[in-house]
């Protein structure tokens, strides 16, 4: 896999554990805090396992800053879909509007140094 993809492929599956990492619980409010926590660390630890090697492989082609925009990117995408197929809440139109902006502001990050 190139360099250039294998990040953002580590940073996508990074982010699907992580989301259901924060969120699965949401549809078991009866289960003991305690318990969803260990649950939720045990989720995470996964998540680290994919995200660590996608910054450390990534920083070779990627700065930082373009690290860390493309993971809130995925985020917001992976979010997206899990809310809907998962949570079975609704997009709205201010949810579009408000990730277009992020999306928006990660354009700026990419393009390089305005003149």
């Amino acid at each position: 896999m190139s360099p250039q993809l294998l990040p953002i492929v580590l940073l996508s599956i990074s982010n699907v554990f992580m989301t259901f990492a924060w969120y699965w619980h949401l549809r078991f409010e009866g289960r003991p805090l305690g318990l969803v926590i260990l649950l939720s660390w045990m989720i995470a630890l996964a998540e680290y396992c994919f995200a660590v090697p996608a910054n450390r492989l990534g920083h070779a082609v990627y700065s930082a800053a373009e690290l860390k925009t493309m993971q809130e990117v995925i985020t917001l995408v992976v979010f997206a879909v899990f809310s809907v197929v998962y949570l079975g809440e609704r997009l709205t139109l201010n949810h579009l509007v408000g990730f277009g902006c992020i999306a928006l502001g990660a354009f700026f990050v990419f393009k390089g140094p305005l003149h």
